[in-house]
C-alpha cells in the first residue's frame, strides 16, 4: 500500500493560523509555531475582556448618574435607594443615557423620587 502524506491537511491547518494572526508584527504573522500561540494568547485575552468590558461599562453608567444625581442634592446610592423605593424599575445603562440625552427628564425623574430634597441651583458641596 502506498504510503499517505498530509501534506493537504497540514498545510490548511497552518494556514488557518496564519490567517488569524493576519496584522501581527514579527514572526507571529507568517511563522506557524509563533503564530499558533499568539493567536491562542489573543483568543484568552478576548475572552477574559469581553467580561472585563461589561464591568467597565457597568462602572463608567454609575459615574455618570452619580455625577448627574450629585447637581440635584443626593448621591448615587441614596438615588439608586429612593428608586427601588418608588418601585421605579430603569436600569443602569437607560439611566445614564437618560442624564446625558435628556436632562430635563432625569430631572423630573430625580424630583418624583425624592420630592423632599430642596432643589437649588447650587448642589451641595460634597467634600
Amino acid at each position: 500500500m502506498a504510503r499517505v502524506k498530509c501534506g493537504v491537511t497540514t498545510k490548511a491547518r497552518h494556514k488557518k493560523f496564519i490567517k488569524l494572526a493576519k496584522g501581527y508584527r514579527g514572526r507571529a504573522k507568517n511563522c506557524f509555531r509563533t503564530a499558533r500561540l499568539a493567536v491562542e494568547r489573543a483568543a484568552q485575552y478576548a475572552y477574559r475582556d469581553r467580561r472585563n468590558r461589561k464591568r467597565q461599562m457597568r462602572a463608567l453608567w454609575i459615574q455618570r448618574i452619580n455625577a448627574a444625581v450629585r447637581q440635584h442634592g443626593l448621591v448615587y446610592s441614596q438615588f439608586i435607594n429612593l428608586l427601588s423605593k418608588a418601585n421605579i424599575s430603569l436600569d443602569r445603562k437607560s439611566l445614564s443615557e437618560m442624564c446625558i440625552n435628556q436632562p430635563n427628564a432625569f430631572s423630573v425623574l430625580v424630583k418624583k423620587v425624592a420630592p423632599t430634597i430642596k432643589f437649588t441651583s447650587e448642589a451641595k458641596q460634597v467634600d
